[in-house]
């Protein structure tokens, strides 16, 4: 077992992680920008290093400063968090090269997955549903037309090395293709330096389901289930429950054995989500992360399980202790991101907390870095917390995240938690009847 790992992450998430090391008995590391030097995983670490100023460029993201933070300190290995150099093949790759363990997949597994055409291909050998669409980049309109007419309308278009949404067009017929297809191609060029694109049929009802996979990099792999994460405002989650209110055991356990023995075959290791939309009573893929996910406490909340625990007991050489025929559904679990912005156009909202309260009693989780008298910074994510709740059924689950969010305090900066209270009281929301379109047309009706 490692001595001492480095957390190359800030806010929720480091601390996270943090208090998974001091569990099993691993000395943490925190680094921090110039900005984030009074944050919450600082204090918390049992060590502390600054690694640059505050543009996450020339911090979070700088590969140099952070590996010389493990030799500084004597880190033998990292864990990413989310965001930032997690799913950065490069990074991990610089790792290798200095016997650094990379608390995650291998640089391999990263690369193809990282790229939307090489997954989609993959997958589809590895027996995975896939989204009908173009077999690979698309480097020409001339090309995208006769695609578009081979799938049929609508369709969307990606960036090949896109995510948040950015690189992605909608068109519904032929006189939106031209537009649709040149604006996709010059987002994903400003987003990401790379302009290839690739079309898919675009599905007009679909939920967002996401199956949760572990591997041992050795052939062993299991799943944990599926998170519905439907309810989203520009292709950015906000509120994930699992399991989800549409999927049945016998669903479940179909779609989860598909998962688990692809990511068997290819010797994966470590947490995994493979993401779906669902449509008709069939899965379609669209992506795999190769991290944990921002959501994972949903998951530890219905299996009873810690996923960083079990992240660093597999980087450690040590047997995965997930066994599938031990992996029962316990309840119902949701959570809300709660980002530090002012409603109604989600503006960001930096500024000084000066209450700061979290909710309480049984079923209840609050992951935050928030305290009274911390500044947020301007110069990253909004996220600032993720309210957790766990009942026996979903309805007991929703009237926890109403008590909840009522005991809330955060003073001193706008925040969503109006949002959640708004949606609570929404019939399509109490009885699970969403898709990916819902949020924002709620949106566009409640505050056009």
């Amino acid at each position: 077992m490692f001595n001492k790992i480095l957390i190359a992450n800030r806010g929720e998430i480091a601390l996270r992680v943090i208090r998974a090391c001091r569990e099993m008995g691993i000395k943490s590391v925190a680094v921090h920008s110039t900005a984030d030097s009074d944050a919450m995983h600082v204090r918390m670490a049992d060590e502390a290093i600054c690694i640059g100023p505050a543009s996450s460029t020339d911090s979070y993201l700088s590969i140099p400063a952070i590996v010389s933070a493990c030799e500084i300190t004597g880190a033998e290995a990292i864990h990413p968090g989310y965001g930032f150099l997690s799913e950065n093949a490069n990074f991990v790759r610089i790792l290798e090269d200095h016997d650094i363990t990379f608390i995650g997949p291998t640089s391999e597994h990263i690369r193809v997955m990282g790229d939307k055409i090489t997954a989609k291909e993959t997958m589809r050998a590895l027996g995975v549903p896939c989204v009908p669409g173009s077999e690979g980049g698309v480097a020409d309109f001339a090309t995208a037309q006769s695609t578009a007419r081979d799938i049929g309308f609508p369709v969307i278009i990606k960036a090949t090395a896109g995510g948040g949404g950015r690189g992605m067009k909608v068109a519904h017929n032929a006189a939106e293709l031209e537009v649709a297809f040149r604006s996709a191609r010059a987002e994903a060029k400003a987003a990401f330096g790379n302009d290839e694109v690739y079309i898919e049929k675009y599905l007009t009802t679909p939920r967002h389901i996401e199956i949760q996979v572990f591997g041992d990099g050795k052939g062993r792999a299991v799943h944990l289930g599926e998170r519905d994460c439907s309810l989203q405002r520009r292709h950015q989650k906000v509120l994930e429950e699992a399991p989800g209110p549409t999927i049945d055991a016998e669903t479940r356990a179909r779609i989860g054995k598909i998962c688990a023995e692809a990511v068997a075959r290819i010797n994966y290791i470590g947490a995994g989500t493979i993401e779906f939309l669902y449509e008709n009573n069939e899965f379609y893929f669209i992506e795999m992360n190769t991290r944990l996910q921002v959501e994972h406490p949903v998951t530890e909340a219905i299996f009873g399980v810690d996923l960083v625990r079990e992240q660093i007991r597999v980087a450690a050489g040590l047997p995965m202790s997930l066994v599938q025929d031990e992996m029962e559904v316990n309840g119902h679990a949701i959570e809300v991101r709660i980002n530090a912005e002012k409603l109604p156009n989600f503006s960001p909202c930096p500024g000084k907390v000066r209450v700061f309260h979290a909710p309480g009693g049984l079923g209840v989780r609050m992951d935050s870095a928030l305290y009274g008298g911390y500044s947020i910074p301007p110069y990253y994510d909004s996220l600032i917390g993720k309210l957790i709740v766990h009942g026996r059924d979903r309805p007991e689950a929703l009237a926890r995240l109403r008590r909840a969010l009522g005991e809330l305090i955060v003073d001193g900066v706008d925040t969503t938690v109006p949002l959640f209270h708004a949606l609570l009281d929404e019939p399509d929301v109490q009885s699970g009847n969403y898709n990916i379109h819902w949020l924002e047309q709620w949106l566009a009706d409640r505050f056009s």
